[in-house]
């Protein structure tokens, strides 16, 4: 089961967290990864892991949001199994203390960067006869979360984009999901810990982990594990759904 052997990968955001999981989970399974990242250092670190273990993988430095990079890059992959859009960017804000800069590359990178790589990456499938792309929205999507409204502007475009396109390409045997994690685990979130609670990252760490009624955050090993099945044959009749990964966050909170 879930066996990609020479199935080819393209991850957005691949370098670090969720991008970094899903990428060595593939490689585990036979995929050949093509990691997008902006971060050239980290996507770096993620082939070399891949190949430590035998895996076969490629990195490539781009910002999603530029469509002629985007565009190239795709160019020179060529075919491709499967594209799970990952990269984006968060914000702490109100609508009325968001501005617009700020707006702007949420957006550009947020829903444009994963515009752009379906853009790239549909035709290429439609040749094929098949695909499978896979969205990373959030939580945040379908539920209200405090100041976040930039970000949850991007994730509730990403959600609505994923139905869209899981509609258009029924007949082209193309499959389009999502999924929903809520709090993850992964360096942003210490980054995040240390810029705006210096010295008290433990505590302000387990009051966030809290919030979340299984009482921890994920992991990117259990965000990565659902996008690999929901990029499988195994899942071959699963398309426009939104899975919440979310400890209980959306349906359990009171």
């Amino acid at each position: 089961m879930l066996d990609f052997t020479n199935k080819i990968i393209i991850i957005t955001g691949g370098g670090s967290g969720i991008g970094k999981a899903a990428s060595l989970a593939f490689a585990k399974q036979g995929a050949i990864l093509h990691i997008i990242e902006l971060n050239k250092e980290q996507a770096e670190e993620t082939v070399a892991a891949i190949k430590m273990s035998g895996g076969k993988a490629s990195a490539h430095n781009c910002d999603v949001s530029n469509q002629q990079q985007v565009s190239q890059i795709f160019k020179e992959i060529g075919n491709i199994d499967v594209l799970v859009n990952n990269a984006g960017i968060a914000h702490i804000g109100k609508a009325d203390t968001t501005n617009e800069v700020d707006f702007d590359r949420v957006f550009n990178v947020n829903v444009k960067g994963y515009y752009n790589c379906m853009h790239e990456a549909i035709p290429l499938m439609k040749e094929a006869g098949k695909g499978v792309i896979l969205n990373v929205c959030s939580v945040a999507a379908q539920t209200g979360i405090a100041e976040r409204f930039a970000y949850s502007m991007s994730k509730g475009a990403i959600y609505s984009m994923t139905l869209s396109v899981a509609k258009d390409y029924l007949k082209d045997n193309i499959r389009c999901n999502s999924i929903s994690p809520a709090r993850v685990h992964t360096p942003f979130v210490d980054e995040y810990l240390q810029k705006n609670y210096p010295g008290k990252e433990k505590e302000m760490y387990e009051a966030l982990a809290k919030t979340q009624p299984i009482g921890r955050m994920g992991t990117p090993d259990e965000i990565a594990s659902l996008i690999v099945y929901l990029c499988s044959d195994e899942a071959s009749f699963i398309t426009g759904c939104d899975y919440p990964v979310d400890g209980g966050f959306t349906k359990l909170n009171t």
